[in-house]
């Protein structure tokens, strides 16, 4: 499992036409929802709300590991890319990790000048999401943790 900062060192090395090229194939990574959490996504439960796109987002804890599901219509596909991201840098990671990653990850992945005011208040809402449910479902003490 790549650490965020991982996923973000080959879009740090390419100009921003390539960068985006990167951020869209991502959007084909994200896995199909399993079908468990559709009732939850139909019923609008862990829906991000911030985002302009219907995202839905499950975040689980459990034995000490963190568990996303998410789901973005393909008609969304920067929303839909920051997901696949976030799944593959935070899904089988500990609490501790999540809570660690950088609170800057739109700069991190070069994106924060590339996108509009409204997506990056988007895709800041979803990685806040993530980091705000990790710690109040592990339990983590809000140590004057950076925010997301």
């Amino acid at each position: 499992m790549p650490t965020l900062e991982e996923i973000a060192e080959p879009f740090r090395m390419v100009d921003r036409d390539m960068r985006l090229e990167l951020l869209l194939d991502y959007a084909d990574k994200l896995p199909d929802l399993p079908d468990e959490y559709a009732s939850m996504r139909d019923a609008g439960i862990d829906m991000v709300h911030e985002c302009q796109s219907p995202v839905f987002l499950h975040v689980e804890v459990e034995d000490g590991t963190v568990h996303l599901v998410g789901d973005v219509p393909r008609e969304a596909p920067t929303a839909r890319a920051f997901v696949s991201i976030l799944l593959e840098a935070f899904d089988g990671a500990t609490p501790e990790e999540v809570a660690e990653a950088p609170s800057d990850v739109l700069r991190q992945l070069g994106l924060s000048k590339l996108l509009g005011m409204q997506r990056t208040q988007g895709l800041s809402a979803i990685y806040g999401k993530v980091k705000n449910e990790v710690k109040r479902k592990a339990d983590l003490p809000d140590n004057g943790a950076q925010k997301a």
